[in-house]
């Protein structure tokens, strides 16, 4: 689990996010009070429960990403789900617990890499062993039982001495593309099995008891040395990675750290904020299913029961029809902690394309230098994207940073064109060229719609 203050966390999410202080701060808060739970006494640790965030912002504000990178930050297991894809158990659509089995199998896969992570020397050592086995001539691969003790003791060394000769010539890369032939598992025949509604587990136990009856085939496959080496390592590395231990390990986390975000829960409020108006199959429905798992539960995986006492659920939504309190009261009472992010203006887009560290400006720059074509962001031709931005979304649909990528991608849409004809060239993007691209855009506001 993270050990970073609070200062040090939003110092981090500031170099992908910019602004939003006080939903990072909030998380911030969230994730070191999670640290700090670990550290009291037992009898009073399973007593404190994870206070719930509602995140409220119109779309391409941050929502998601400050959730998303603060998950990859702490190191837990992370899984975003559209309130839009349940429907109330009984009726065609998934159930809520899915995204608990979900949050589960992401929670196997971390761990996994994890584990074969420590265990990826031993790895490379019996994979090597089996690529050398791979590259001697038949004649001299090793043999077992009789023929073994029936090997004429020179031919032995001469197979000893070849194998270490190939062994160098491995390690210094001069074999990498030389082709060899092996065995390889080919994946299973895939089994799709119709569950009735609610019960998407059975089906998955099924699907798992199918794959098990039919048996792994194997095909023989032309590789280059370096490709069979590193099928080589997952092979090597699957056998020595305990899946029991996995298993317990990413139950553990996936209860004691992992992250739900539930985003566009706006969308499950009662018609036309009403929310009192009766059972609905799409809205209320699927709020009093969620009530269960959030306020803490215990969900049957395939890897075992999961309870999400303690699981952190962040929820997200525009709430442009409707607001937090047109959700059901008990519903509103487990997301206690709630947040406002603020619409984005043309400083925060300037910022946006300048500060972050994987900026766009950054992307476009290395995109097209693969062509050797350099490409500059004045300051002037960015404070011009700034403002356009903004200028579109006020006239049309506040869709928030994500208008930077449709005004970015239609400024340098010819220059990607032609890059491969223009190798060698360097190109500024100033002021004058962003308005010379968007001139026919911004003359034209029924075009600005349809384009932008």
């Amino acid at each position: 689990m993270s050990t970073l203050t609070p200062r040090e966390i939003v110092s981090e999410l500031d170099r992908y996010i910019v602004g939003q202080n006080a939903a990072k701060r909030m998380v911030a808060i969230a994730m070191r009070n999670r640290w700090r739970r670990q550290q009291i006494d037992p009898a009073l640790r399973d007593e404190i429960a994870p206070k719930n965030i509602l995140m409220i912002g119109p779309t391409g504000v941050g929502k998601t990403e400050i959730a998303r990178r603060l998950a990859k930050l702490a190191g837990c297991p992370f899984h975003k789900v559209e309130a839009t894809k349940y429907t109330e158990v009984g009726y065609m659509g998934r159930d809520v617990e899915s995204m608990v089995r979900d949050l589960m199998e992401i929670g196997v896969q971390l761990i996994r890499q994890e584990e074969s992570g420590k265990v990826r020397v031993k790895a490379e050592k019996a994979a090597e062993e089996r690529l050398l086995d791979l590259l001697l001539p038949p004649s001299m691969r090793p043999q077992s039982g009789y023929y073994a003790d029936a090997l004429p003791q020179a031919g032995a060394e001469e197979a000893g001495s070849t194998r270490d000769k190939l062994r160098q010539l491995w390690r210094k890369g001069a074999l990498d593309d030389k082709q060899v032939e092996m065995e390889v598992a080919m994946p299973s025949p895939s089994v799709e099995i119709m569950a009735m509604p609610g019960m998407e587990e059975i089906g998955g136990q099924f699907k798992d008891m199918f794959s098990k009856v039919f048996p792994q085939k194997k095909k023989t496959r032309k590789l280059s040395v370096r490709d069979a080496y590193e099928l080589l390592i997952t092979e090597e590395s699957e056998k020595l990675v305990d899946m029991d231990k996995v298993s317990e390990s990413a139950r553990e986390r996936v209860e004691q750290t992992g992250i739900l975000f539930i985003d566009e829960i706006d969308k499950i409020c009662g018609r036309d904020g009403k929310g009192g108006s009766g059972p609905d199959v799409s809205r209320e429905g699927v709020q009093r299913d969620l009530l269960p798992v959030v306020e803490g539960c215990v969900v049957n995986t395939k890897y075992g029961m999961v309870k999400t006492d303690h699981i952190l659920f962040i929820a997200a939504g525009a709430f442009h029809f409707s607001k937090p309190s047109d959700l059901v009261p008990e519903l509103q009472g487990r997301f206690p902690l709630r947040v406002e992010l603020s619409a984005l203006g043309k400083e925060d887009f300037l910022r946006i394309l300048t500060e972050p560290q994987n900026s766009l400006t950054t992307q476009y720059a290395a995109l097209l230098a693969t062509e050797n074509v350099t490409v500059t962001f004045t300051p002037d031709g960015l404070e011009e994207m700034a403002v356009f931005a903004q200028k579109v979304n006020e006239e049309t649909e506040n869709i928030g940073a994500r208008r930077l990528y449709t005004i970015m991608e239609t400024i340098v849409q010819d220059l990607s064109f032609e890059a491969p004809d223009r190798s060698g060239e360097s190109v500024a993007i100033d002021r004058e060229y962003v308005r010379d691209k968007l001139k026919d855009v911004a003359e034209d506001r029924d075009l600005s719609r349809y384009i932008l």
